[in-house]
């Protein structure tokens, strides 16, 4: 992981683990209603569909090796 990341601080839900992996003085959790995490989830979301052809042929998938290769440049 890069250094600058390393050195930031960050939001996150209550999940347990991400206290054991995350410095007590870079993390805050924080509850869902406090809307701090929503602008990384809609990255989360923005990154998903066009990923989807990798993840589950009935949500998005290519009929041809031609079109998949082309969705790989974009």
């Amino acid at each position: 992981m890069p250094l600058v990341y390393r050195q930031g601080h960050g939001e996150t839900s209550f999940w347990a683990a991400y206290k054991v992996v995350i410095p007590r003085e870079q993390h805050t959790a924080v509850g869902k209603e406090t809307g701090e995490t929503a602008h990384v989830e809609r990255w989360k979301n923005t990154l998903r569909k066009p990923l989807a052809r990798f993840v589950r042929m009935t949500l998005s998938f290519s009929k041809s090796e031609l079109m998949h290769e082309a969705c790989l440049l974009l």
